[in-house]
C-alpha cells in the first residue's frame, strides 16, 4: 500500500513469506535508500535563478523515533506481543465483542485509519499473531480510530491455481474487525510485496502468474537495458489473454468479483472502502524507481519502463499515427539512468528534449498508457462494487524529489506528465472523477524545511498541487504519511494539511507496529487522533492540551495490551 514515497517504510517485524520453489529477493534495506550516493559536496544540482522556484528543499531523511526514557508497563508488553514470532502462537485466541474501555467521541473532522502489517494474513489462511492483533485492534478502537487498512494480496488468495480463491485468513480478520467495531479499507493488491522501500516481507505474485512471466518475460515491465521488473504485470498486455487464457484486466476483475461475493454481508458496514491497486506498491504508476538489488537509490530520477514488446508495439503504432515512425523504437536514449540527476541528462535538463516535439509526443503517449490502464481497472471495479455501499479509491505516489526543477524528471519516468508548464495530476483526478473514486495521496506529513536543498524536494508544493487538481475535478481527497513517523512535528503537519487546510475525506496512518505502542509515541498518537476527529473546530488547539486530555484514553488501553501479552505467553 504504501515514499509512498508511494511506498512505506514498514516498522512491523513481519515474518518473510517465501514462495516455494523460487529464489526470493532480500527484503529492502530502508537505510541504504537514504544514504547519499556520494558526499553532498560532490552532488550536483544546478542552482535555479530567482523566481524559478518558490523554495528548494532537500531529500527527506528517514524519521527516527525519539529516544524513549521511561517504559510504561502496559505498552511495553504490547510491543513484546507484537514482535513475538508467529510460530509461538499455537492456540486460537477468542475475539471479544468490543465493550470495555473508554472510546473517544466522534467529531466532524477527518476519520483516521491505521495500516496493518504487510504480513497480517499468511498463506494458507489465518491471521499472523492473532491474539496480539485482537488486543491491538481493540486498543486502536478505544482511541477513536475509525478503522484499519489491510492489503488483500493476489499472491496469497489466488496463489496456486487461476480461479481458486482462499479467503480464509481475510475472513478471520474481517470478522475480528466487525466484532471490535472497526471499519476496513481493503486494498486489492495485485502487486508483489518485496523490493520497495518499507516492504518488510516477501509475497510474490500468484505462482501461476509467475510461471507465465517466466515463459514470456515481456509480460514484465522492462527498461532500455533489458532489466525486467516482476512487481506487476506490464500494462502493455492489459487486454491480451496472456494469463492462462485470461487478460490481466479479467484476472483483476474476477478477483474483485470473488471478494465481493465472499464478503457481501460486510460491504458497506465493516468494509467501507476498496482501494484498487494499479501498479507497484499498489500505486497507479510505472515501476521507475525499483530499490531491489540496489537498482535505484534516492534521489535518482528513475528510468522509463516501456521496452517490453507489448508496450513497444503500442508506441510504434502511436508514432506511425503521428507521422513520425522513427519515434516508435523506444524511449529517449539521452534520459540518463536510474540514479542520474536531471541536469546531468540532455533529455531532462532545463532546456532539454522533454520540451521538444519528440519529448512532448513520447511523454503524452507514456502518461496516456497509464491513464488508460487506470480507466480499465477502475471501470471493472466500479461495475463490480456498484451498489455495494463502498467507496472506491486509487493511490497516487508522492514523488516530491526534483519537483523544484523544470522537468520534474522523477515524476515523468513514473508516468506523471507533470512539469513546470503542465499539470500532470489534473488528468489523473479527472479520470478518477469519471468513476467517482477518491484520490489517495501520500507525503502529507512532510515539510519543505525538513529537506536538504540538493534534490529540489518540495513535498508541500506537491500536496497543494494535488489538492487543487482534486478540487478542480470534483473528487474527494484522502491522505497518508509516506514514512513512519510518531513525532509531534509530523502530526502537526498532518493536522494542518488534512484538517485545517484541505479537509481530507480520510487519513490512513502508517503503520501499526511495535513503535506505535511505545509509551511516548502512543500518547502522541492518541492526541493526534483526537485532534483529527475534532476537525476545524478543535484542530487549532495546542498539542500539549490535546495530549493532556488524551491521557485517560492512554490509560484505558492498558488491559487490552496486557491481554495481548498474556495470550501470546500462554499460546
Amino acid at each position: 500500500m504504501a515514499l509512498n514515497l508511494g511506498h512505506q517504510i514498514g516498522v512491523f517485524c513481519g515474518t518473510p513469506v517465501a514462495d516455494q520453489g523460487g529464489e526470493q529477493p532480500a527484503p529492502a534495506s530502508a537505510a541504504a535508500v537514504w544514504k547519499p550516493q556520494v558526499p553532498l559536496a560532490k552532488l550536483r544540482c544546478r542552482r535555479l535563478g530567482v523566481g524559478e522556484i518558490d523554495q528548494i528543499s532537500p531529500p527527506v531523511s528517514p524519521c527516527r523515533s525519539p529516544v524513549l526514557g521511561a517504559t510504561h508497563p502496559d505498552l511495553s508488553v504490547a510491543c513484546q506481543a507484537l514482535v513475538t514470532d508467529a510460530a509461538a502462537e499455537t492456540a486460537e485466541g477468542e475475539v471479544h465483542e468490543y465493550g470495555g474501555g473508554v472510546e473517544m467521541g466522534k467529531g466532524k473532522g477527518v476519520p483516521v485509519y491505521v495500516m496493518l502489517p504487510l504480513d497480517t494474513v499468511r498463506p494458507g489462511g489465518g491471521v499472523n499473531r492473532r491474539k496480539a492483533m485482537n488486543a491491538s485492534l481493540q486498543a486502536l478502537k478505544s482511541t477513536g480510530v475509525e478503522g484499519v487498512m489491510v492489503d488483500v494480496w493476489w499472491g496469497i488468495v489466488e496463489r496456486e491455481r487461476p480461479g481458486e480463491y482462499d479467503w480464509g485468513g481475510y475472513a478471520d480478520l474481517m470478522e475480528m474487525a466487525r466484532r471490535i467495531g472497526l471499519k476496513v479499507q481493503a486494498v486489492m493488491s495485485f502487486h508483489q510485496c518485496g523490493g520497495n522501500v518499507g516492504d518488510s516481507c516477501t509475497i510474490p505474485l500468484p505462482r501461476w502468474v509467475v510461471e507465465e512471466m517466466e515463459k514470456d518475460p515481456d509480460l514484465a515491465y522492462t527498461d532500455q537495458w533489458g532489466r525486467r521488473n516482476y512487481e506487476y504485470v506490464s500494462l502493455g498486455c492489459d487486454t491480451l489473454p496472456v494469463l492462462k487464457g485470461r487478460t490481466p484486466i479479467q484476472c483483476y476483475a474476477d478477483f474483485m468479483r470473488a471478494f465481493r461475493d465472499r464478503f457481501q454481508p460486510l460491504l458497506g458496514s465493516t468494509i467501507v472502502e476498496i482501494q484498487v491497486g494499479m501498479g507497484p506498491a499498489g500505486e497507479i504508476r510505472y515501476p521507475s524507481y525499483p530499490e531491489l538489488h540496489g537498482t535505484w537509490k534516492f534521489p535518482g530520477i528513475g528510468a522509463f519502463q516501456c521496452y517490453d514488446k507489448y508496450t513497444l508495439s503500442s508506441l510504434k503504432a502511436a508514432a506511425e499515427a503521428a507521422g513520425k515512425p522513427e519515434w516508435g523504437h523506444g524511449g529517449p536514449s539521452d534520459a540518463g539512468g536510474y540514479n542520474s540527476w536531471p541536469e546531468d541528462t540532455p533529455f531532462f535538463q532545463r532546456e532539454g528534449g522533454w520540451k521538444g516535439p519528440y519529448g512532448e509526443f513520447f511523454l503524452t503517449w507514456y502518461s496516456q498508457m497509464l491513464l488508460d490502464h487506470g480507466e480499465r481497472v477502475l471501470s471493472a471495479a466500479t461495475s463490480i462494487f456498484h451498489g455495494a455501499g463502498v467507496k472506491i479509491s486509487v493511490k497516487v505516489a508522492g514523488i516530491h524529489w526534483h519537483y523544484g526543477t523544470r522537468s520534474h524528471a522523477a515524476e515523468l519516468t513514473a508516468g506523471y506528465y507533470n512539469t513546470r508548464f503542465r499539470d500532470g495530476y489534473l488528468p489523473i483526478a479527472q479520470m478518477l472523477g469519471r468513476h467517482g473514486a477518491v484520490f489517495n495521496f501520500t507525503c502529507v506529513e512532510m515539510r519543505d524545511e525538513e529537506q536538504s536543498g540538493e534534490a529540489c524536494c518540495r513535498p508541500e508544493g506537491l500536496v497543494r498541487q494535488v489538492a487543487a487538481a482534486a478540487r478542480a475535478a470534483g473528487v474527494g481527497l484522502a491522505g497518508e504519511n509516506a514514512l513512519p513517523r510518531y513525532d509531534e512535528t509530523a502530526h502537526e503537519q498532518i493536522v494542518q494539511t488534512a484538517v485545517q487546510g484541505e479537509e481530507m475525506k480520510a487519513f490512513t496512518y502508517l503503520r501499526m507496529g511495535p513503535a506505535l505502542f511505545q509509551p511516548d509515541n502512543w500518547r502522541r498518537f492518541v492526541a493526534f487522533v483526537k485532534r483529527m476527529g475534532e476537525g476545524r473546530e478543535g484542530g487549532g488547539r495546542c498539542r500539549e492540551q490535546a495530549e493532556r486530555e488524551a491521557e485517560k484514553f492512554v490509560h484505558a488501553t492498558g488491559p487490552l495490551v496486557q491481554e495481548a501479552a498474556v495470550a501470546l505467553m500462554n499460546g
